[in-house]
C-alpha cells in the first residue's frame, strides 16, 4: 500500500486533485478533517487545547470555537506552536489508526493524505512507518491563487496573509517527488493528476507541466 502526502498553498487547486485522485481510485483521507474531529467534543485533542487555550476559545456550548482559536495562533508562532504540540500527535494518533485498519483489509492500493501542512509540519510522518513515503506538491503563482482566493470571499490582504503564513513553493519542491502545476484549466489539471496517478501506480514516468 502506497501512502501518498498530497499538499499545496491555499487556492493552488490540493483540493480538487485530491478529487481526481480520489475517482482514479485511491482512498482520500482528509487530514483537515481529522483535525477538526480532534477538537469536538470527545475528540482526541479537546481537552488539551482547552487546557493550554483557557475557557475564551470556548461558545456558548462549551465546544471549541475554531474560529476563536485561529484568531489566537494566527501570525503568532508561539501560540500556533503551543496548538500544534496538542492537535498535531493527536492527528497522527488517528491517522496511524485509519492506516493500520487500511493495511489490515487489504484493498488500497494508493492512499492519498489531503493535508495542507505537510512541509510546515510532522503530520503524516509515523513513528509505526505507516506515513506518507511519497509526495505530491500542487503548485499555482499568486496571481493565479488570488483571483480564486478572492472568489471564495476573502479579501486581498486577506489571501495574501494566508498565503504569506504557509510554507513557500521552494520549500514545499524541495519535499516533492511530484509536482503539478496548476496555472491553466481544469482540464489541464485532470490530464495532470491522472500522470501522476499512472507514475505512483504503474512505475510509469510523470511528466507534469512545470
Amino acid at each position: 500500500m502506497l501512502v501518498v502526502g498530497l499538499t499545496g498553498g491555499i487556492g493552488a487547486g490540493k483540493s480538487t486533485a485530491a478529487g481526481r485522485f480520489g475517482e482514479l481510485g485511491a482512498v482520500v483521507i482528509d487530514v483537515d478533517a481529522i483535525g477538526r474531529e480532534v477538537l469536538a467534543p470527545g475528540g482526541r485533542a479537546e481537552q488539551g487545547v482547552i487546557d493550554a487555550f483557557g475557557p475564551e476559545i470556548l461558545d456558548d456550548h462549551g465546544r471549541i470555537d475554531r474560529a476563536k482559536v485561529a484568531a489566537q495562533v494566527f501570525g503568532r508562532p508561539d501560540r500556533l506552536a503551543a496548538l500544534e504540540a496538542v492537535s498535531h500527535p493527536a492527528i497522527n494518533a488517528e491517522l496511524d489508526r485509519r492506516l493500520q485498519r487500511l493495511a489490515e483489509e487489504g484493498q488500497a492500493q494508493v492512499v492519498v493524505l489531503d493535508m495542507a501542512v505537510l512541509a510546515e509540519s510532522r503530520l503524516g510522518q509515523l513513528e509505526s512507518g505507516r506515513g506518507y513515503t511519497c509526495v505530491v506538491v500542487v503548485e499555482a503563482a499568486e496571481h493565479i491563487r488570488l483571483p480564486r482566493l478572492i472568489e471564495r470571499g476573502l479579501t486581498a490582504e486577506q489571501a495574501r496573509a494566508r498565503m504569506a503564513s504557509q510554507a513557500t513553493d521552494g520549500q514545499r519542491r524541495a519535499l516533492a517527488d511530484h509536482v503539478i502545476v496548476n496555472d491553466g484549466s481544469p482540464q489541464e489539471l485532470v490530464a495532470d493528476v491522472d500522470r501522476v496517478w499512472a507514475a505512483l501506480t504503474e512505475g510509469s514516468p510523470a511528466r507534469a507541466r512545470g
